[in-house]
């Protein structure tokens, strides 16, 4: 019996060193594939540029939104694409983030330069037919930054294309109450290039998304490389690489958005969302 116990104490302690030793998780390094798998065309004019799409789970609608002006489109859309609004619902603010916010059960959205935060009302149909504005004055690094949301810490962020950062403001007041540094292409500390100059020239300069994986949390748009990268959110290091098929639309400037677990990617010139997926 006294050789069973001293066996069986062994065993745990050389399984509890394995496990010890076994080293942390960087995050699934191999690129993966994205392909489409839904379209939201936007029918109407107004608007060089998309700002973004957001995903309302009660409702089950999406929502595309375009940047530039107030009376720029809004529409709306079912699960599966088909587009539920007339030719008259518009954005009312000159639009850039916008998202559902589990917490408040609404839409909201960041605008322009000093517009601030706003609060979508929605019909019956769950149509948008008026804003309220969010009581607090938000900063945001540039003018045209485009945020996310951040649902459980009840925050958002932006990207500081200027510093390579991101800015993350609290809901509550808008106050930005960190700045998280990000290391672009690098996977390890020993790939950090300490000037970033020429390499953000390889990124979406105003758009961010996040996604709420973790580990993964934070997605960049590498318009040179065609392809999406997800950045840890404690470390600023690169975890996965999202590679983007052929003739896959990419932009400098916003267009680029992240809902309902789909990559979304704005043809400006044919005026289409496509939504991309892990093959």
């Amino acid at each position: 019996m006294n050789k069973l116990k001293i066996l069986v104490s062994v065993l745990l302690i050389v399984g509890f060193h394995t496990y010890a030793q076994k080293p942390k998780s960087t995050g699934d390094q191999q690129p993966k594939t994205l392909k489409q798998v839904l379209t939201l065309h936007i029918d109407r004019e107004g608007g060089a540029n998309a700002a973004n799409v957001a995903w309302h789970p009660v409702q089950k609608k999406y929502y595309a939104a375009q940047a530039g002006n107030e009376t720029f489109p809004m529409e709306v859309f079912d699960a599966n694409g088909r587009m539920l609004s007339d030719d008259n619902l518009e954005t009312i603010i000159d639009i850039r983030g916008f998202w559902y916010n589990p917490n408040t059960k609404t839409l909201q959205a960041n605008g322009y330069d000093n517009t601030g935060w706003v609060e979508y009302k929605l019909n019956g149909k769950g149509i948008p037919t008026s804003i309220v504005k969010i009581d607090i004055e938000p900063g945001k690094p540039d003018p045209q930054s485009v945020c996310a949301y951040d649902a459980k810490k009840n925050v958002v962020y932006f990207f500081d294309y200027s510093t390579v950062g991101i800015e993350r403001h609290k809901m509550t007041d808008g106050v930005s109450d960190t700045t998280i540094a990000l290391h672009l292409g690098a996977k390890t500390k020993n790939d950090i290039v300490a000037d970033q100059k020429t390499i953000k020239a390889n990124y979406n300069e105003n758009a961010l998304i996040y996604t709420g994986i973790a580990g993964s949390e934070i997605g960049l748009l590498n318009v040179n490389d065609k392809q999406i990268e997800l950045y840890n959110i404690a470390t600023g290091l690169m975890t996965k690489v999202l590679k983007l098929p052929d003739g896959a639309p990419v932009e400098k400037s916003m267009n680029f958005s992240f809902c309902n677990d789909i990559y979304w990617l704005n043809d400006k010139t044919e005026r289409i969302w496509h939504g991309y997926k892990i093959n």
